[in-house]
């Protein structure tokens, strides 16, 4: 299982894409019928729930006022967080690891994960890496590092909160 990465600082699209990387290796170990499924879950929602709220109140706001991405960015990201919120919250409720449903629902929050993660590295994390200099990303790295390490210590990956940012998004 891959190790959660605890980053303090750094290039901020480093950092993501570090996360980026881990997240790919925990899909694979989800659909391992040896791995420890669902102690790998149980760190790829608390991981994936840090990541997605810290881009939200870290990063995306000041790569907007930077103007290397707009509103528009902005609000499809957010919405591509909220789906693959949705798909973790019902991978999440299968209770049986073991189950064609639990392989059915991995395939789902893969693949809305693994298109978010594309579109993000294209439209985000290059745009950042051209439009912000490295003393603002690394800036942003440190601010976006200490949000994803407090939002991971207050257990934000728990059912309850995963079921609480599913009913937001759609309220």
């Amino acid at each position: 299982m891959p190790k959660i990465l605890q980053q303090t600082g750094g290039d901020v699209v480093e950092i993501i894409l570090a996360d980026h990387r881990w997240f790919e290796e925990a899909l694979r170990e989800l659909r391992d019928v040896e791995a420890d499924r669902a102690a790998v879950l149980a760190d790829l929602a608390t991981v994936l729930i840090a990541h997605a709220e810290a881009e939200e109140s870290k990063v995306y706001p000041s790569l907007r006022k930077k103007d290397a991405i707009d509103a528009e960015e902005v609000e499809h990201s957010e919405h591509e967080h909220d789906e693959g919120n949705e798909a973790l919250l019902a991978l999440m409720e299968v209770e049986d690891t073991a189950s064609e449903e639990f392989g059915d629902k991995t395939h789902e929050l893969s693949e809305a994960l693994s298109h978010h993660l594309d579109e993000e590295e294209r439209d985000v994390l290059n745009p950042a890496r051209t439009d912000v200099d490295a003393d603002d990303r690394a800036k942003l790295g440190e601010a976006f590092a200490a949000e994803r390490a407090r939002l991971i210590d207050s257990g934000c990956g728990s059912i309850e909160n995963v079921r609480k940012l599913v009913e937001k998004a759609k309220s």
